[in-house]
C-alpha cells in the first residue's frame, strides 16, 4: 500500500520549477519527511537516455509520445513507486500532465490516446498534488534563453507555448483538487510561501 507523497511540478519553459524543487524538499526534510527528487522524463539511466533522443532528436509526434512513456514506465517501476511504498515523499519535475500539455494541447495529439496510455502504464498512479508554475510565456522563455542553449522543446514558437500553456489551465479546470496554481512571476520566497501553504493540508 502506497503511504508516501507523490507531487509533481509542471509548466512551460523557464517558469521556476527546477529552483523551487529543492527548496521544498529542503522545507519538507524539516518536517521529518523522507523525500526523493526525479524528473521527467529521465530518472533512470534507460529513461534519461530517451530524455536525450527527446530533447535532440527530431521525430515524429506519435514517436514523441511513446518515448515519454516508456522512459516513465521505466521511472514508475524503478523509481517512484517503491519510493512512495516505502512512505517517502517524491518531488518529480512533470510528470503525464506534462503530456496532455505538450503532446495533445502542443502537438494536437488526441487526448484518448495519451488517457489509453496513462491507464495502461500507470495503473491508478496519479500525483497527490500538481503544482503548477504559471507564467507569461515570453517572460518564461526570456529566463529560458538565459539559462543555457535551448533544446528541441524550447526552441518551438511562442504559439506552441501559448497552447501548453492552455492545456495545464485546462485540466486545473477540471481536477482543481489536484491542480494548484503557483503565480511563478513572483520572487523565490513568495513561490516558495505559496507552494508551503498548499502543501500543508498534505503533511
Amino acid at each position: 500500500m502506497q503511504t508516501g507523497r507523490f507531487i509533481t511540478f509542471e509548466g512551460t519553459e523557464g517558469a521556476g520549477k527546477s529552483t523551487q524543487i529543492p527548496l521544498l524538499k529542503a522545507w519538507l526534510e524539516s518536517q521529518g519527511k523522507t523525500v526523493i527528487t526525479t524528473r521527467e522524463p529521465g530518472g533512470t539511466p534507460l529513461s534519461e537516455k530517451i530524455r536525450g533522443l527527446l530533447l535532440n532528436d527530431d521525430m515524429t509526434a506519435e514517436t514523441e509520445l511513446l518515448l515519454m512513456f516508456a522512459a516513465r514506465k521505466e521511472h514508475i517501476e524503478q523509481v517512484i513507486q517503491p519510493a512512495l511504498l516505502r512512505g517517502d515523499w517524491v518531488l518529480c519535475d512533470r510528470f503525464t500532465e506534462a503530456t496532455y500539455a505538450y503532446q495533445a494541447a502542443g502537438r494536437a495529439i488526441d487526448v484518448s490516446r495519451i488517457a489509453y496510455l496513462e491507464d495502461w502504464l500507470q495503473g491508478t498512479l496519479r500525483p497527490d498534488c500538481t503544482l503548477w508554475f504559471d507564467i507569461d510565456v515570453a517572460e518564461g522563455m526570456a529566463r529560458a534563453e538565459k539559462r543555457h542553449a535551448l533544446d528541441r522543446f524550447e526552441q518551438e514558437a511562442m504559439s506552441f507555448f501559448d497552447k501548453v500553456r492552455s492545456g495545464y489551465a485546462e485540466q486545473a479546470a477540471k481536477r482543481p483538487e489536484q491542480f494548484k496554481r503557483i503565480d511563478a512571476a513572483l520572487s523565490i520566497d513568495e513561490i516558495t510561501l505559496q507552494i508551503t501553504k498548499q502543501l500543508q493540508p498534505l503533511l
